[in-house]
């Protein structure tokens, strides 16, 4: 079985490594974006959009993705935990309610109420990155955390456990799979979302799809479109990927 494991890991390693360069490959490549773009938009005289290339808009995009993904994980993991402790119970209600809210509110309409008061361009964008993709976070970690068989922490707590040793080797690792889960959805819904950060200057994969549609020039967006597309499918399986890699070294130990 370890053998087996082992290898599950190696096959995932060489996967995401070839997804990996395959993409960068298909990004960097503008000879073949416009070979390509010129076969379904004949009639468009400019194809690729002209001001920056592919490479330094995804460079911008993984940039905001990585930003709010990442605090929405951070603050989004402690709050479920918090409010699964005996200490924050009576705060579950609230924040659910708060970032659910928070995910019925468009994103560009967040944006609208950040410029005024913190600036066009990366800072507003993450703000409303992060207010969107929060709640799977949440949900997830409250979900997960809440599966875990209470005899079982009965057990621990018999055992002489104390409450943080129960979370960190009980809890956590019995509630994992759900919550990575919840991570995958959010990452994933902030790349398709952080093409809005272009109306509010961040630049990003969204530009060459803001400009395609001011210009009325659907080769732009189908530009911006397709590379964001990619970027959510090879960020999900890097997650994936990593999430059965995490569960086969469990099962090793």
């Amino acid at each position: 079985m370890a053998g087996l494991n082992r290898k599950k890991v190696f096959f995932n390693a060489v996967y995401l490594f070839f997804l990996i360069a395959f993409f960068f490959l298909i990004i960097s490549r503008m000879d073949f974006w416009e070979t390509f773009l010129k076969l379904i938009f004949p009639g468009e005289p400019v194809v690729i959009y002209p001001r920056a290339n592919l490479l330094e808009l995804l460079k911008e995009h993984v940039l905001l993705v990585l930003s709010s993904s990442g605090a929405a994980v951070i603050i989004g993991v402690l709050f479920g935990i918090f409010v699964t402790r005996p200490a924050g119970k009576e705060y579950l209600n609230i924040v659910n309610d708060i970032s659910s809210l928070a995910q019925t509110i468009p994103p560009v309409a967040v944006l609208a109420l950040a410029i005024p008061f913190i600036g066009f361009g990366f800072k507003p964008t993450v703000l409303a990155l992060f207010l969107y993709s929060i709640l799977p976070v949440i949900r997830n970690t409250i979900s997960g955390l809440d599966s875990v068989p209470r005899e079982l922490l009965g057990a621990a707590y018999g055992m002489g456990m104390t409450r943080l040793q129960i979370l960190l080797k009980i809890e956590i690792p019995l509630s994992l799979k759900v919550i990575m889960a919840g991570i995958r959805t959010s990452v994933v819904i902030n790349v398709g979302t952080a093409t809005v950060g272009a109306v509010a200057g961040a630049g990003g994969l969204g530009t060459p799809i803001i400009s395609g549609l001011v210009r009325e020039n659907p080769a732009f967006v189908l530009e911006g479109a397709i590379s964001a597309a990619l970027l959510a499918f090879v960020l999900d399986q890097i997650l994936g990927k990593t999430e059965q890699s995490l569960f086969s070294t469990y099962s090793l130990d």
